[in-house]
């Protein structure tokens, strides 16, 4: 069974559609016990940074979220999901993250034709092989929807990478710990064999 946090703050049901198409049990957790008892974990996310984690503080899920990274249960970050697991974000000021990765979220800064947000199909290109992207070819198109990307301070960890007026971060991996700026539900073909990996995995 897979589990997607339901903090209020993300596309939760089309998540759940992409892996109940691929034949997977999906629900939803909202509290510590659902997040602490999950054998995969998601979080997703679209909104604002600073609501984000606000939300996460308010329902106290801050900690356990650490934990089940820190203890290996396979967990998948998506867009706002991937930020949210860097120190700090500068999205409307400066905003503290969960701290799990090194590094710092920041806006495009983009001349014509670049237009902000990255909105659209757009390719990836593979940094390190992991085993989300098994079946996955080098310069796959994935959908994008953001106005903000993160800045990894160990290299090691980027797995994909894609250029929008410049190259930038479009995929983490390290460990049993994945997370993606892209909408992977929302990817057609490519996207859902990469949930499909994920469901996959070994449980943590």
């Amino acid at each position: 069974m897979i589990s997607i946090i339901d903090y209020q703050m993300g596309n939760l049901r089309s998540v759940q559609k992409a892996l109940e198409h691929l034949g997977e049990s999906a629900q939803f957790v909202s509290d510590r016990s659902g997040v602490l008892g999950a054998d995969k974990l998601i979080l997703p996310g679209v909104g604002a940074f600073a609501d984000a984690i606000a939300e996460l503080r308010r329902r106290d899920l801050i900690g356990p979220i650490r934990e089940v990274i820190e203890r290996g249960t396979p967990f998948l970050g998506i867009c706002l999901g991937l930020q949210l697991l860097f120190d700090v974000s500068y999205e409307d000021g400066e905003h503290q993250g969960l701290g799990i990765l090194r590094g710092d979220v920041r806006r495009f800064e983009l001349s014509a034709p670049c237009k902000v947000p990255h909105m659209g199909w757009n390719q990836v290109r593979v940094l390190q092989p992991c085993p989300l992207l098994h079946g996955i070819e080098d310069g796959a198109f994935f959908y994008f929807v953001h106005s903000y990307y993160v800045t990894p301070v160990d290299p090691s960890v980027v797995a994909l990478q894609t250029d929008y007026g410049h190259p930038f971060c479009s995929m983490i991996a390290r460990g049993s710990l994945f997370g993606t700026q892209f909408h992977p539900e929302k990817s057609q073909r490519d996207g859902l064999r990469l949930l499909a990996n994920f469901a996959q995995l070994p449980g943590g």
